[in-house]
């Protein structure tokens, strides 16, 4: 039995932490060990991303640290692992003399293979991409909890400018629906109660025969307990079926992360973003009259090549005409091999902050304001575990993705579906008292709005509306 122990770092979004339990299942399989302690490990792997550049200088800040490591324990294996590995082979092989290994996001299952070559004095690297692999068969290492993260496809084809992650993580390819299903089975038998399906682009999902839609309903199916969430969605192909799907089940989350990345079209259209912010607009009316109560969260980039104030105030007006619940937003960071990368960036970097910093003071006001018409509304949260900042309080999150915080009760566990009245709120969180336990999510109302009534007609197609009852 293998008794070499790897650690693992993971930076960047929740693709990679769903790579790294899958590099956790291949090696385990091949007699590995995790640890935890990087201090037991002869094996250091750090698994990378590339969508900014700040992503990109704390891969190069931590190699400087682990360089003490490999100083005093030459036989140590320090592996890069995803979208640098493919993206900087040259430069950290060659610069960074440290890195004995470099797999990118599609050479997984070779990984114990390259190991071995770079305990063998050789460097270990396998960075092609390729169409067709999608881990289908791989069981991912997860250590017992609520929360899953599930790939159901790698990839994008889309081509944004700015973006990287076709030419990191390759074309779109979706794994097959009976895999996914079958992993949201098994963590259904482990008593997990949230699911994250993810992807760059959930929304074009098919595995040849089924689209994103069929996947969302099959997985709500599993277990009407769990929670279903999914992320990341794109404009151009959230669907009308779509929407209908996560109105129908009331455990997918009434929570869609749109992102936008800016208000102006003629910026979007230099993105290659292939919607209008008059398209994007009536996809958000569109899905409010198909889920009462849904909510939303976007991506923002302040400061793209060209971008004016004009672009900038669209964008802040898009922002407010929304009323996003939260955002992720960032400043334009050119990345090389994109398009975008060949445009001049003109924005100083002083006037991006500016504007960048006036994005976020919008969307706390923005969050704050919603956030303060739930105090008195009664929330359905899964409870997640003690607060971080105190153990007399509980933390869950609603179904729209909202952390909330309560007072602990008396026999109230983690994974536990509890009612909670909210009274009061910042921008980032509510708070509430505890005021029962939900045995079902599938026969419970919503607090915020009502869940839907659904009937059915002749032909199938479920017609919605909402529960104006009190």
């Amino acid at each position: 039995m293998n008794k070499n122990k790897v650690y693992i770092e993971t930076y960047g979004c929740q693709m990679n932490f769903a790579d790294t339990e899958l590099v956790m299942g291949i090696l385990s399989n091949k007699g590995y060990q995790i640890t935890k302690d990087i201090a037991e490990a002869n094996v250091i792997l750090l698994n990378t991303c590339s969508i900014r550049d700040n992503a990109e200088q704390r891969i190069y800040g931590r190699l400087g640290n682990l360089k003490v490591i490999k100083d005093d324990n030459p036989e140590t294996v320090i592996g890069i692992l995803g979208c640098m590995a493919e993206r900087l082979r040259k430069e950290l092989i060659e610069e960074r003399k440290i890195v004995d290994l470099l797999v990118g996001p599609d050479e997984y299952r070779r990984l114990p293979e390259f190991i071995n070559t770079a305990f063998a004095g050789e460097k270990g690297i396998g960075v092609k991409l390729s169409r067709t692999e999608t881990y289908d068969d791989i069981i991912p290492f997860r250590e017992d909890g609520l929360s899953a993260w599930i790939s159901v496809m790698r990839g994008c084809d889309k081509f944004c400018t700015f973006c990287v992650v076709p030419f990191t993580r390759g074309r779109e390819r979706s794994r097959s629906l009976n895999s996914v299903i079958d992993e949201i089975k098994r963590l259904s038998e482990r008593g997990f109660k949230e699911v994250t399906l993810l992807g760059q682009n959930v929304n074009s999902y098919n595995d040849g025969g089924n689209d994103f839609a069929d996947l969302l309903a099959a997985s709500a199916s599993v277990d009407s307990q769990i929670r279903i969430r999914f992320t990341t969605s794109h404009p151009q192909d959230l669907s009308d079926k779509l929407l209908y799907t996560i109105a129908e089940y009331p455990n997918i989350c009434n929570y869609i992360h749109l992102p936008v990345q800016s208000g102006s079209n003629r910026i979007l259209e230099l993105m290659n973003r292939t919607y209008t912010i008059e398209h994007y607009l009536n996809l958000i009316d569109k899905a409010r009259k198909i889920i009462p109560g849904v909510s939303f969260s976007t991506d923002i980039i302040s400061g793209f090549p060209t971008e004016t104030y004009e672009d900038h105030l669209q964008t802040l007006e898009v922002m407010q005409t929304v009323g996003y619940d939260g955002a992720y937003m960032f400043k334009y960071s050119p990345r090389e091999g994109t398009k975008a990368y060949n445009m001049k960036d003109d924005v100083p970097d002083e006037v991006k902050t500016k504007r960048l910093n006036e994005i976020i003071d919008l969307q706390h006001k923005i969050s704050y304001e919603i956030n303060q018409k739930m105090i008195g509304t009664e929330e359905i949260i899964l409870v997640e575990g003690p607060s971080k900042k105190s153990d007399a309080f509980l933390a869950g999150r609603t179904d729209t993705n909202k952390v909330t915080i309560f007072p602990k009760a008396e026999n109230i566990h983690p994974g536990d579906y509890v009612k909670v009245k909210i009274n009061r709120a910042t921008s980032a969180t509510l708070f509430g008292e505890y005021t029962g336990r939900v045995r079902s999510i599938t026969t419970v109302e919503s607090a915020r709005s009502g869940r839907l009534k659904r009937t059915s007609t002749k032909s199938g197609r479920t017609l919605v509306s909402a529960n104006t009852k009190s």
